[in-house]
């Protein structure tokens, strides 16, 4: 015989409040800092940065843009500029010597 709770569906569990006067608030900085943090971790893993080589992506350039977005979403504007300045000029180096838009020779 099942139970009231088995009777009970996933969305009548989450839509279950608890009145307790003070107002959750979360803190997504500290969200935003662990998806980033989980990029970077990713992007030093040596199986991602082999795909991405593969591709034509370098990994250094990636880590540094995400270095940037971090300090803008930081509020570090002046920081984030000359991070995401020095990755578009290498890229625009990268491409001006002859690699194509995915990093490799010409097309």
């Amino acid at each position: 015989m099942a139970s009231d709770r088995d009777k009970t569906s996933e969305f009548d569990i989450l839509e279950t409040t608890i009145a307790g006067g003070e107002e959750i608030t979360l803190d997504s900085s500290r969200e935003l800092d662990a998806v980033l943090g989980d990029l970077e971790e990713l992007l030093k893993n040596g199986d991602v940065m082999s795909t991405l080589s593969e591709r034509g992506i370098n990994t250094s350039l990636a880590l540094v843009a995400a270095s940037a977005l971090r300090s803008y979403l930081a509020g570090k504007k002046a920081e984030a500029a000359e991070d995401f300045a020095t990755v578009a000029e290498e890229i625009q180096a990268r491409l001006a010597v002859g690699r194509g838009p995915n990093g490799h020779g010409p097309s």
